[in-house]
């Protein structure tokens, strides 16, 4: 990982008082005082004006490449000790806690600026309800900072926080966690303005072991949410409706006890439309250019951000009607005379369960058959099996006609279909994520001209393999 510091720099001197580190010039020369623009944790990165900061880990240890991140011209170094015998001249401040010390700097670094901030977690949708809140207030703020990639993690967050540029009006900020303790690390740095719990899923189930201690590791965002703050939850599940809270919280979603609600929703080729009350108000037509109720959600969240930032309707509304998906999330196009919904970026049950949703809703409007990829979904725990061959029931029950499962995992799925009614011949396994070729094959020879095809999985699986073999070989699929 590596962020350009999007201020003016910071100094040693200066990151040695932020992080209460000792300040330590290696090999003879003065201490470095220049500034550094860079933060750098991989050390093929490092160079002039950047900071190398060596993580200790269970299998690769940063202090081990500090003499190959000096070599390449890097002068400045975080640590938890000074390595031996490396002969090259660098300053370094040196720290308890590397991976705490990139907080403690990202913490004083964020209170140098003046914006506001918005923090998101949840089981499922925390990427797509990131990209709507950040459409809307482009709408109402000059510049929006907003997560990118993977920097959702204790490490990413804090590095996501350093790249904040001196005129950023409004940052959204993600926060994934896989168990406690996370989430509220990240939140008493960020001291976000508005927080968000999205749901409370099955994933991480293998770590946490219940929905109960999900919940209490999601809601662990109020840590740091600021006196007099917004905390914005699902008021369709029935954990946060009941969890404990010290601060008053607006409820979003679909049933009559929320805030923020969604009624009247239709759904058409691509985009979805829906009335929005708040309170006595209403939003007569909102629309989104994205399908599934999953995806109301996130436009609900993203208006309550937009009208508690006072933007006017007209931005808000503007705003959701300008959201793009991102990356491999739910993006649907055409392979041939295939329509394809791509949503490869990752998978746990209820997020499996929304995108047959739309599978089954964009197959209907296209007059073809349901055919679905559906592969492993991991971080489930002792329940992985049951949650395999539920999704499969779901897939079956939903008039799903082909189904290509892919990977050991989900050979449960097969189970589940079958157990649904879905008939052998229709089902097509392959247990080897790492053959996206064969279940390619395997498409091109039972998809026929009209179809539309989900493609499913856990980001480690990279189901999106299947779909470029497809793309290599359209001229194969029926026409």
């Amino acid at each position: 990982m590596k962020v350009n510091v999007g201020g003016n720099g910071l100094t040693m001197p200066e990151l040695a008082d932020i992080c209460g580190g000792v300040l330590c010039n290696v090999g003879g020369d003065a201490v470095q005082t220049q500034p550094f623009r860079f933060v750098c944790t991989d050390s093929r990165e490092a160079a002039k004006e950047t900071l190398f900061v060596a993580l200790g880990g269970e299998r690769v240890d940063g202090h081990d490449y500090i003499g190959a991140a000096v070599s390449s011209g890097n002068e400045c170094v975080l640590c938890e000790r000074i390595p031996e015998n490396i002969g090259q001249k660098y300053t370094a401040v040196v720290v308890e806690d590397s991976l705490r010390a990139v907080g403690e700097l990202a913490k004083a670094y964020d209170r140098r600026m003046s914006h506001r901030k918005v923090a998101i977690t949840g089981s499922v949708g925390k990427t797509t309800t990131k990209e709507f809140v950040a459409s809307v207030l482009a709408e109402g703020f000059r510049r929006v900072h907003k997560t990118e990639g993977n920097y959702n993690s204790t490490l990413g967050m804090p590095l996501s926080l350093l790249s904040l540029q001196h005129d950023t009006e409004a940052s959204v900020l993600e926060m994934g966690m896989s168990g406690f303790g996370e989430i509220e690390y990240m939140s008493r740095i960020a001291e976000p303005d508005i927080a968000i719990v999205t749901n409370i899923g099955s994933s991480h189930m293998e770590y946490l072991g219940s929905r109960e201690n999900i919940c209490r590791a999601k809601m662990e965002i109020v840590s740091g949410l600021k006196r007099g703050g917004t905390l914005l939850l699902n008021g369709d599940e029935p954990l946060l409706r009941n969890y404990p809270h010290d601060v008053e919280p607006i409820y979003v979603g679909f049933s009559e006890g929320c805030h923020i609600r969604a009624v009247n929703l239709r759904e058409g080729f691509g985009r979805m439309l829906f009335d929005l009350c708040d309170g006595d108000r209403v939003l007569s037509d909102v629309e989104i250019p994205t399908m599934g109720r999953h995806n109301v959600y996130a436009a609900l969240f993203a208006y309550a951000v937009g009208a508690r930032m006072n933007l006017s309707d007209e931005a808000i509304l503007a705003g959701l009607r300008n959201y793009r998906p991102i990356g491999m999330r739910q993006n649907i196009y055409k392979i041939g005379s295939i329509s394809v919904i791509e949503d490869c970026y990752n998978a746990s049950p209820e997020s499996m369960r929304a995108a047959v949703g739309v599978l089954k809703t964009l197959a209907a409007q296209n007059g073809g058959r349901m055919a679905a990829v559906l592969g492993d979904m991991y971080e489930l725990g002792e329940g992985s099996a049951r949650f395999h061959e539920e999704i499969g029931l779901f897939y079956a029950r939903e008039g799903g006609s082909l189904l290509y499962t892919f990977g050991e995992n989900a050979e449960q799925i097969a189970g589940g279909a079958i157990l649904g009614g879905m008939a052998p011949e229709c089902i097509y396994r392959n247990t080897s994520v790492a053959s996206p070729a064969l279940t390619g094959e395997m498409l091109l020879h039972s998809l026929m001209a009209g179809d539309t095809l989900l493609v499913k999985a856990s980001r480690g699986a990279r189901a999106e393999r299947i779909l470029e073999y497809l793309k290599e070989n359209e001229m194969r699929l029926p026409s």
